[in-house]
């Protein structure tokens, strides 16, 4: 049997998730910074969005509520949920920094297929590519922090033969 700190934890067996804004008004308080109602309307809109989120598109969601949000604004706040465990930068080869929510079913068990064409990311979770993982650090005196696969190539989509079109 496994012991249990060298296997990825079931869902059932993780500890309950913390309110994201709660826990991003504790961060501010911690360093002395101003708790907002800006910095409410970010967290909420990233949450609500879900999946692998451009910055960009957090500011669109955010400003449809609040028009005079700042693009700096929103920078520094999902740079400290990603500071508090709330956010986790993801970077896909595209020069664009991409958030995805930490309090996802899965957190850091996942991984990454994305697609050279069209961009897209689908995530995928394997206990088999986990457990080689564990069995190769531990052969080479490795003991894993944290984990990341990424897998890069075409979808079937971008794949797919395009039809012309008649002129």
């Amino acid at each position: 049997m496994t012991p249990p700190s060298d296997r990825t934890p079931r869902p059932a067996e993780r500890p309950p998730r913390r309110d994201p804004v709660a826990a991003l008004g504790e961060l501010l308080r911690q360093k002395g910074l101003k708790h907002s109602r800006q910095r409410d309307l970010i967290a909420q809109a990233f949450f609500e969005m879900g999946g692998h989120v451009p910055v960009e598109a957090v500011v669109s969601r955010v400003r449809e509520q609040e028009p005079r949000v700042s693009v700096a604004t929103v920078y520094r706040t999902m740079k400290l949920l990603a500071e508090c465990g709330l956010a986790v930068p993801r970077n896909f080869g595209d020069g664009q920094t991409r958030y995805e929510p930490a309090t996802r079913r899965h957190g850091d068990a996942h991984d990454h297929l994305i697609c050279t064409g069209c961009g897209a990311i689908v995530e995928f979770e394997s206990e088999r590519i986990a457990a080689l993982q564990l069995r190769l650090a531990r052969r080479h005196g490795f003991e894993i922090e944290h984990r990341r696969v990424e897998l890069y190539g075409r979808c079937a989509a971008c794949r797919a033969p395009k039809k012309e079109t008649a002129a």
